[in-house]
């Protein structure tokens, strides 16, 4: 009967142009003996997925085969699990596995990075993450419909299309061009504009700015002219425009950028309902939890207690850093006790046991954490501290800083830093008010425009270099959560729900959220 099967197999793979390594003849057989009274339908199944995988050659090995039945068994265990039950539903995915890819300006498309990702990158990965943001909103940019350049010469006073100049194309120029870069600081006190031609001294006495925080990093699209000493003179300026996140995966032809693989367009149907139905899960969100301290311990068993007596348990608790109220740093010797009061968390979680065999337990690591170091991302927290809180709470997840979590089709973001105090510190232009005077409604406006969670300058917030990919926030995910020790928001812009749970540890708030609905509730005891 396995003679047959492979010689089935064999010619159904030859009919669509495809060859077949023995390796991946044997994976083929491993999943198609699952289905003995349905062989035909299997096999079928199989090489439909494969037409949709981009694969780099037509010779099918073990690996393209086991990524293919990985993503099949997936959906058919999210097919069968009840609506009650979200354990497979969440995806955690650590910051350091997730995939990096390039745009090529030249074919216009973008490429997986092949090859090793060093900690410590050469001198060319610092520029290479300059030149990756740039041409990562370049690309959204040239497609939007503002800045999209005329197919045909039209007269310039009757266009709509703002076309973007090259900076090293002003030289010499006289009247108004758009041009986009990056603000950068080359001399003390003197700010210029860089794109991948040039630089040129700009001068924002005079700008129109639109919402956010200008900082130096960021990158802007902005209108001006050049005056007579080779200096820049802004007349308007703001953030490239976003994108629409369908638009965004429509460009991106099956490149799996959020790191939880591609699903074919009938198991994100089938996943899309089962989360229309999935409307009693809930997350709840706590930042700033510091075990040594005992109030905190105090006013955490409360909320445990509250939860562990609802009809029905959250699916998913967020833990968020700093797990400690003095900064892990080098003058820091209690990691033996931080490791006991972790274990005693363990034990607090299994004493409510509803809590402890239904819902999961996130823990991201906070700004002061245990760590090798204060760039971002950060590494989850060492095993030492939490193989304690493990064996009493086997549904713990210890996660990078960022992190990302899928639950079903939608694509949520965790941070964990005190982002809005030193955005606002490094501001080169007080933030405009003319749209808002809320500086959490700015900071979103930044980060989801830049697509890139820490804008900062790399001398505030240091970033590896070869994993700044890591903080890129495109597509827009779904929501995006920013632990903060700064007062509970939230808002909703363009479709993107952003929220900060405040500090837990501070003003005991934290945040219940339904994903299904989107809905934030702010919660405080």
């Amino acid at each position: 009967m396995s003679g047959q099967t492979r010689k089935k197999i064999q010619k159904k793979l030859k009919i669509r142009g495809y060859s077949l390594k023995t390796d991946g003849l044997d994976e083929i057989l491993s999943f198609v003996n699952r289905f003995q009274d349905a062989e035909d339908e299997a096999i079928d199944l199989l090489l439909d997925q494969l037409d949709h995988q981009s694969l780099i050659s037509s010779i099918i090995d073990k690996e393209a085969v086991h990524q293919v039945v990985s993503l099949l068994l997936e959906a058919e265990a999210a097919e069968e699990e009840s609506p009650s039950s979200s354990h497979s539903s969440i995806r955690v995915v650590d910051a350091f596995l997730i995939p990096k890819f390039r745009y090529d300006p030249i074919k216009k498309h973008f490429f997986q990075h092949a090859g090793s990702l060093p900690i410590h990158g050469e001198a060319s990965a610092k520029a290479a993450l300059y030149r990756d943001r740039l041409l990562l909103l370049f690309q959204r940019v040239s497609r939007d419909q503002h800045f999209i350049k005329p197919a045909f010469d039209t007269d310039v006073d009757t266009s709509p299309s703002c076309q973007l100049s090259t900076i090293q194309s002003l030289v010499g120029q006289r009247g108004r061009r758009w041009v986009m870069g990056v603000i950068s600081q080359l001399e003390d006190g003197h700010f210029y504009l860089e794109d991948l031609t040039a630089a040129i001294e700009i001068d924002f006495s005079k700008a129109k700015i639109t919402t956010g925080f200008f900082t130096e990093n960021t990158i802007i699209v902005a209108e001006g002219e050049m005056l007579s000493e080779g200096i820049f003179q802004v007349i308007t300026c703001g953030f490239p425009p976003l994108e629409n996140r369908d638009k965004s995966l429509k460009v991106l032809a099956g490149h799996d950028f959020f790191g939880c693989g591609t699903l074919t367009k009938e198991e994100t149907l089938r996943l899309a309902d089962l989360e229309k139905r999935a409307v009693n899960d809930m997350f709840v969100i706590l930042s700033d939890i510091w075990l040594d301290n005992e109030q905190v311990i105090e006013k955490l068993e409360t909320v445990l207690n509250g939860f562990e007596n609802v009809e029905i348990v959250p699916s998913l608790f967020v833990f968020m850093g700093d797990f400690c109220s003095h900064p892990c740093n080098l003058s820091f010797h209690s990691f033996s006790s931080l490791r006991s009061q972790f274990g005693k968390l363990g034990r607090m979680i299994e004493a409510h046991p509803r809590l402890k065999e239904q819902s999961k337990f996130l823990f991201i690591p906070g700004p002061k954490d245990t760590g090798p170091s204060t760039v971002l991302p950060r590494c989850a927290l060492p095993k030492y501290l939490t193989e304690e809180l493990q064996k009493h709470v086997p549904n713990a997840i210890f996660s990078s800083n960022p992190c990302r979590v899928k639950f079903y089709t939608q694509e949520m973001v965790f941070f964990r830093q005190d982002l809005l105090y030193r955005m606002r510190r490094s501001c080169l232009i007080p933030p405009s008010t003319e749209e808002t005077d809320d500086p959490f409604e700015h900071l979103v406006a930044t980060i989801t425009h830049q697509s890139h969670l820490c804008p900062l300058p790399l001398f505030v917030q240091p970033i590896i270099w070869n994993y700044d990919h890591c903080l890129h926030l495109y597509p827009t995910p779904h929501t995006i959560v920013l632990g903060d020790r700064s007062e509970q928001k939230a808002f909703k812009y363009t479709g993107i729900t952003c929220f900060n749970p405040g500090s837990f540890s501070d003003d005991s708030t934290f945040v219940a959220f339904r994903p299904c609905t989107q809905e934030v509730e702010f919660s405080a005891l």
